[in-house]
């Protein structure tokens, strides 16, 4: 055992990268945790009624520690449709023979979701996009739940233990789906995980997670061996039997030859295998909205393309490693990826 697993009481240190937007499921965070690592469940689009049944879900599903993830909010973001966003996106609308959306943007408000969680209680909370607010901490402690946040910069695994929480993700630019900068621009905050491991853990007395690229156990060696006491592996999970992947994204991440960063299908920069809607769109990576409205625009377009096994207009979120990932169930890579670890 090291730091890691006696905080979070887990035999490995493993965490099963948490998903959004139907890529969790509650069974594939149970494989995981029953195994001996950490599953997670990602709930940033679930309201705060599924957040409390989530939770109760999971204490069912398994006996043993579990994380359920948030995201933090950012400033400025959009919430309503301009008539030029919609028209951008018109011609997919009509190929793919959905309507667009006709309301504006209103989801569930992190306040809520988060009070939610708290009243929940799972045994870990996870956070990505930024620091939650300091009485959600005091709240966290009280309660006995672990706090994990997720960092892209040095700068921000200071800001993540100064602000109390109990350990860190070293998230680097490797890593699949949404980036979660948010002291400076994305652009500014691409460092590499195994540039990133060695000055998070040079940084920050707390126990720091590496993530971002790692997807078998030469990844999680080497992630151990610059400093991390622990690994989250996203991409390799998303691959298994119990992930909510369609099948045709499961498919694309063993044969994918690259990826790429694009706002294009939630308006935040994620890393995704391109595809046709990609390179189509790629004149308007500066102009689409932010999150959520991008996001919601696209939901239809998305939602289309997985129902009919296209992979040309669905997000295919993967990180750097993919080619290295395949399915098979999530306690048999889990047992893989810690094969010779004490």
């Amino acid at each position: 055992m090291n730091t890691l697993t006696r905080l979070l009481g887990v035999r490995f240190p493993i965490i099963q990268g948490p998903f959004g937007g139907g890529y969790s499921t509650v069974r594939l965070a149970a494989a995981v945790s029953e195994a001996g690592g950490l599953g997670s469940f990602g709930a940033h689009v679930l309201t705060p009624p599924q957040i409390t049944d989530l939770v109760g879900e999971l204490r069912k599903a398994t006996s043993r520690p579990f994380a359920v993830n948030l995201w933090v909010p950012q400033e400025g973001e959009p919430s309503d449709f301009a008539p030029q966003d919609v028209a951008r996106l018109q011609p997919y609308y009509d190929r793919l023979g959905v309507a667009a959306p006709s309301e504006s943007y209103r989801g569930p408000t992190f306040d809520d979701q988060v009070r939610a969680l708290l009243d929940a209680a799972p045994p870990v909370i996870s956070f990505v996009m930024g620091v939650p607010p300091s009485g959600v901490m005091t709240e966290a402690r009280q309660r006995g739940i672990i706090t994990i946040g997720t960092a892209t910069t040095r700068q921000e695994a200071v800001a993540l233990e100064k602000a109390g929480l109990d350990a860190v993700v070293a998230s680097g630019s490797d890593a699949g789906g949404h980036r979660g900068s948010w002291l400076r621009p994305v652009t500014e905050s691409l460092v590499g995980t195994f540039s990133l491991i060695p000055q998070i853990a040079d940084a920050v007395g707390i126990p720091v997670i590496a993530a971002g690229g790692i997807a078998d156990p030469r990844g999680v060696r080497a992630a151990l061996a610059l400093g991390a006491d622990g690994v989250q592996v996203g991409t390799g999970f998303l691959a298994t039997d119990e992930s909510g992947a369609s099948q045709i994204h499961k498919e694309s991440l063993p044969a994918a030859e690259s990826t790429l960063l694009t706002r294009l299908f939630s308006g935040r920069p994620a890393r995704a295998i391109p595809n046709r809607f990609t390179r189509e769109m790629a004149d308007h990576e500066s102009s689409v909205p932010g999150y959520p409205v991008q996001n919601a625009l696209m939901l239809p377009i998305r939602q289309a393309s997985g129902a009919a096994a296209d992979p040309d207009y669905v997000n295919l979120w993967s990180g750097q490693a993919g080619s290295l990932v395949r399915s098979r169930p999530a306690a048999d890579y889990l047992a893989e990826l810690t094969a010779g670890l004490q």
